[in-house]
């Protein structure tokens, strides 16, 4: 367990008000990737309940972190999940009102979310080594939605390709959050646990699990797309897209394994947090819900 105090990368972590207009969205918001704009989308069929139970794991923590600094950003990174959870609920909806038909599985994600990473009623020992558990596994992903929030951020391939820019907005907002907060599960989880081998054996579970999630889920979108023109071999278009930059390349999962697990390693190496906050202070859907 650490004990170091937490003063890495003082920047206060807030939850933001933020206002989407998702109206105007057509079923492929991406012209012409199709399935791109299904690898989004897998953001919004999953992320809501995955993102709870991340808040839920770290509102448990906090009476074990005495560190008052670390509480702080562990009580504005709940808010923000609370607000990516929402925010991604609302455009699953708008989607699902104009046809695409994802009820079903948005039920069984939160089935299974609830089954394997809920605290299953423990207590004891038990429970702390099943927060623990939790801790080390969110961290790894955490690692991940940073890694792809900076591509977010600076991508321009979204752009060239006129992605509507309301969910354009809903990503790099997202992504921009995503590098803001990237520091403070890995903190909570070194501050309650911090045992290397569990944060191994955990990132390996995060990196192939979210590589599954993403194939598994885009897959599923694509066969519950009712467009005409949605085309053929969902595999080769999203390994086309991949390859051109449209949506990050799913490499990512395995090449990022050994940075993370590099002794001595923090997420505040990954780089500066520049492109997240410029854009946090500049995104339309934040600008409106400060109005």
């Amino acid at each position: 367990m650490s004990t170091t105090t937490y003063d890495d990368q003082a920047h206060a972590i807030h939850a933001r008000d933020v206002r989407f207009d998702f109206d105007s969205v057509p079923m492929h918001y991406i012209p012409g990737e199709v399935m791109a704009t299904h690898i989004i989308n897998v953001m919004h069929l999953v992320l809501p309940e995955g993102e709870r139970a991340m808040a839920q794991a770290l509102a448990e923590a906090l009476p074990l972190i005495d560190d008052e600094r670390l509480r702080e950003e562990v009580q504005g990174f709940i808010g923000q999940e609370n607000m990516h959870a929402s925010s991604h609920e609302k455009a699953r909806k708008h989607l699902e009102s104009i046809g695409l038909a994802v009820g079903p599985m948005v039920d069984t994600v939160s089935w299974l979310v609830d089954r394997v990473l809920g605290d299953h009623g423990l207590s004891g020992r038990a429970k702390h080594e099943w927060l623990c558990e939790r801790l080390a596994l969110f961290a790894g992903m955490e690692h991940y939605t940073a890694v792809i929030g900076e591509w977010l951020l600076t991508n321009d391939q979204l752009e060239a390709k006129n992605m509507h820019p309301a969910m354009l907005d809903l990503i790099r907002w997202h992504g921009a959050e995503e590098v803001e907060h990237r520091s403070v599960v890995y903190d909570a989880y070194m501050h309650v646990d911090g045992g290397y081998f569990r944060k191994a054996r955990t990132s390996l579970l995060a990196s192939f699990g979210l590589l599954a999630l993403f194939v598994i889920s885009g897959g599923y979108l694509f066969h519950k797309d009712p467009e005409p023109d949605k085309g053929r071999h969902w595999p080769l278009q999203m390994l086309s897209a991949s390859a051109r930059g449209v949506i990050p390349r799913f490499t990512t999962f395995v090449t990022e394994i050994p940075r993370y697990l590099r002794p001595g390693f923090h997420p505040s190496q990954l780089g500066p947090m520049d492109n997240a906050i410029r854009y946090l202070a500049q995104s339309p859907a934040a600008r409106a819900g400060e109005a």
